[in-house]
């Protein structure tokens, strides 16, 4: 069976490495699929989900707040300032981030903190779609 060896890291730790068979992830221009021996890629990546299909048939899911993809033919690396494990998802504290953005939204007194709010706004709402595609998928 043919394999790619996947690591996905953040800021503070490894969050994922191991072979997969398959993994997909919201790349800048659209969703990504890379299967082993794809053909090299360097890309940034947007807030979203990254699911990963292990070399068992399990599946693991991981948010990413955006970062960048390198693919080699026999290895993908996901490098991202925050990443969180699907299973570590925690409803209350995105939605209740997702309000505080919202709010920052409202608040914004200059372009630049509307254009912060409406960053931080924009990696919560994938957060949360993140989390109910991981609470669909158990």
């Amino acid at each position: 069976m043919n394999t790619i060896h996947v690591d996905v890291v953040s800021a503070e730790e490894s969050i994922f490495s191991g072979e997969a068979r398959f993994v997909a992830l919201p790349g800048e221009a659209g969703e990504l699929g890379i299967y082993p021996r794809h053909t090299p890629l360097i890309t940034r990546i947007k807030p979203g989900s990254v699911r990963i299909e292990k070399a068992d048939g399990s599946e693991e899911f991981i948010f990413v707040a955006g970062g960048i993809l390198e693919v080699q033919p026999h290895c993908v690396t996901v490098l991202s300032d925050t990443a969180i494990r699907g299973k570590d998802l925690d409803d209350e504290k995105a939605n209740a981030a997702k309000a505080a953005a919202e709010q920052a939204v409202k608040d914004a007194k200059s372009e630049l903190d509307l254009a912060k709010a409406s960053s931080e706004l924009a990696i919560m709402a994938a957060q949360i779609a993140a989390l109910r595609k991981f609470r669909m998928k158990k």
